[in-house]
């Protein structure tokens, strides 16, 4: 019973993730919404379900390869205070924003390796156009192993694999509903996504963002309060025990 609570919590956790990160407009967005409007639904839902597929990938990867790096230790600490900066700075980026941006640029370097990759494999199909233009944002990839490394930080998500994978279907569910049911509302919408609406979706996802980091950075205020309060009665057991036996430099002794 305790494990299928555990299971569900982290397929609950990559659920939530896999929206929120599929929210913000960006390649593959655009990518649907134009291809939705010129050859229809079937189309569309062809490059999300693509996508969708190079998500859960980098999502596994960052799950299996990476996660287990940041466990424990300062290493641990580090990657609490960098996945806080980090949303938090995504969160102000789509929230300011004044034209749509790519959610995950995170330099010319970059965006110059997923153009060499597009190039590359050259998708002709739906799918693989879907597919490549994810594999080739490697933002996508750092932001899963951010996110991996807080989530099983926090318990949301268990080492065993049964917890990963449940979370990492999630993240599928999650991602392809939303992938799903824009590609509908966009081939029966017929153009009606403006730039405004884009960019009103940009800055609600934005919102999202920030109420995490918030919540985020609360509860790491909240852990050093709890640890400085724990250290304080350790000194205050210690100092109290060297006063009954008079151990020098402990407030008692000669």
């Amino acid at each position: 019973m305790v494990e299928l609570r555990a299971d569900l919590v982290a397929a609950l956790t990559g659920l939530i993730s896999g929206i929120v990160l599929s929210v913000p407009v960006g390649p593959i967005n655009l990518t649907i919404m134009n291809e939705g409007v010129r050859r229809g639904f079937r189309w569309a839902l062809l490059i999300g379900m693509g996508a969708t597929t190079m998500e859960v990938i980098y999502c596994a990867i960052a799950f299996t390869g990476f996660a287990a790096f940041f466990e424990g230790g300062w290493i641990e600490a580090a990657m609490e205070v960098f996945s806080f900066a980090f949303i938090l700075f995504l969160g102000i980026k789509f929230l300011v924003a004044r034209t749509v941006v790519a959610p995950l640029h995170i330099s010319n370097a970059a965006d110059r390796i997923e153009e060499r990759i597009e190039e590359r494999l050259h998708p002709r199909s739906a799918f693989m156009t879907g597919m490549v233009r994810v594999a080739g944002n490697v933002g996508v990839l750092l932001f899963w192993i951010i996110l991996a490394a807080n989530f099983m930080s926090r318990g949301w998500v268990k080492p065993a694999w049964d917890s990963k994978l449940a979370c990492v279907a999630g993240v599928a569910i999650g991602t392809g509903s939303w992938f799903i049911g824009l590609s509908w509302g966009v081939s029966r919408g017929h153009g009606r996504f403006s730039e405004r609406t884009l960019l009103r979706i940009e800055q609600f996802s934005g919102i999202i963002l920030l109420t995490i980091a918030l919540i985020h950075g609360g509860n790491i205020a909240w852990q050093l309060g709890k640890n400085r309060m724990h250290m304080g009665d350790r000194h205050g057991t210690t100092n109290g025990i060297g006063r009954i036996i008079g151990v020098p430099g402990q407030g008692g002794g000669h």
